[in-house]
């Protein structure tokens, strides 16, 4: 016989007919391609979700920040101290904390940094993410994120009312000693005069493509940070930017080893540890959740190849007879279940790759047909949906998906090998 009995055999019997078994094979070869398909575009969009966020965090966000938890009062001399570090590049100092924003009636309580435009910049480059206006923090101006913009209705050249937590702790403070002393000769009036809130001009609006830091960020000069919280020269910690953003966990335990209690030295990875190790768990559960799908697929092939064995047992008898050998048997219903397992994977990984590179259109399409926002960039933190292909990724999943199939065919081949000639003669 032929080498090439088996996959001879096995091409006949995938060859389309008229039948309910033809049926069962395709859906069988569906099964296959949807579960690859799905499996491509999950795990790229779960990488594409870290990478993406990676790349924001490292945009915006400096590499190592040293604090105390308080105030750094003397924070020029950390900074001479830290850029001893061959792989630190840059110090700059920030203040960041809430604030309540006013502008027309309309208020919200984002975050401002307070940062020295010159000093920040070879740290954090936020020029590079304005897309109205300019970077231009000098004297009593602002710039804001492009989501907050947006919720508060203001836009550059305007002006906005900023009240910090100083000016009621101001407040509380009165009303604690009148209260303590008895004293009820300052009036409501005199309370409003210690709440002095500071003006800014809108002179740009950024846009990270990061709803977090573009809804609840503007940014301040650090002398506008300071008077908010009443720090007089000091900071609320000093953000450094390192030759490498990936060499960033070294450089804060060389930092720790040296920086003098209470001080501390923490990364970017440090920062966004959860949401980086919830990430990752959820892109491995998924895997394997998903894989069921081509499991569930397998159990399609075998259900095939098992009716096969049952329609076909008067042929496996005759070729017994004439002198087909076990494994040719065998090879037969493992060819096919191999046949449909590639046939499946590669239509499988030609659809994932497609609907990778048009998830965008197609969400799109879905939010406009059903009505409904498929990808909010309020809970996702990112204006598009983010994918990256890793190939390394794509062949453990078109091979695992492969093997699937060619072992679901074992067992209904091994059956088939094993019939009696004699009695599949003999079988109606």
């Amino acid at each position: 016989m032929p080498k090439s009995f088996s996959l001879f055999l096995a091409l006949r019997y995938l060859k389309p007919k008229r039948t309910f078994l033809s049926i069962i094979t395709l859906v069988s070869v569906l099964g296959v391609t949807l579960g690859i398909m799905v499996l491509i575009l999950v795990i790229s969009v779960m990488t594409g979700f870290e990478q993406e966020l990676r790349r924001k965090v490292i945009g915006f966000d400096a590499h190592v920040i040293i604090a105390n938890g308080g105030v750094l009062e003397n924070w020029e001399a950390t900074a001479a101290e830290a850029m001893k570090s061959p792989h630190v590049k840059a110090a700059a100092p920030f203040i960041q904390g809430p604030v309540i924003v006013e502008y027309q009636n309309r208020r919200l309580a984002p975050k401002i940094r307070g940062v020295d435009p010159e000093l920040e910049r070879k740290v954090v480059n936020v020029a590079d993410f304005i897309v109205d206006g300019s970077y231009d923090l000098a004297g009593s101006k602002t710039v804001i994120g492009s989501e907050l913009a947006r919720e508060l209705g203001v836009g550059v050249g305007e002006n906005v009312t900023i009240f910090s937590p100083g000016n009621f702790n101001q407040i509380l403070e009165e009303l604690d000693r009148m209260q303590r002393s008895g004293d009820k000769s300052t009036d409501v009036s005199a309370l409003k005069q210690m709440i002095l809130p500071t003006e800014l001009e809108v002179t740009g609006i950024f846009e990270s493509g990061r709803y977090l830091y573009d809804s609840e960020f503007l940014l301040v000069p650090l002398h506008i940070g300071q008077e908010l919280y009443n720090l007089g020269g000091g900071a609320h910690g000093l953000a450094l930017g390192t030759t490498d953003p990936y060499l960033a966990n070294a450089v804060r335990d060389e930092l720790n080893a040296t920086l003098p209690p209470p001080q501390f030295a923490m990364s970017w990875i440090d920062m966004n540890k959860q949401i980086f190790d919830a990430i990752r768990m959820e892109r491995s559960v998924m895997f394997f959740l998903l894989m069921f799908i081509v499991l569930v697929a397998a159990f399609g092939i075998m259900n095939t190849l098992i009716t096969v064995t049952v329609q076909k047992t008067r042929e496996i008898g005759v070729m017994k007879a004439l002198g087909a050998q076990t494994h040719q048997i065998i090879g037969v219903f493992v060819a096919q279940g191999m046949v449909v397992g590639v046939f499946g994977t590669l239509t499988g990984l030609g659809m994932g790759i497609a609907m990778v590179q048009y998830r965008n259109e197609v969400s799109r399409f879905l939010s406009s047909a059903l009505n409904i926002e498929i990808f909010p960039a309020s809970v996702y933190q990112f204006s598009e949906i983010p994918a990256e292909i890793v190939p390394s990724d794509v062949i453990l999943i078109c091979v695992s998906a492969f093997m699937i199939c060619s072992v679901a065919a074992l067992i209904p081949a091994w059956f088939a090998a094993r019939l009696d000639p004699v009695k599949a003669l003999r079988h109606e």
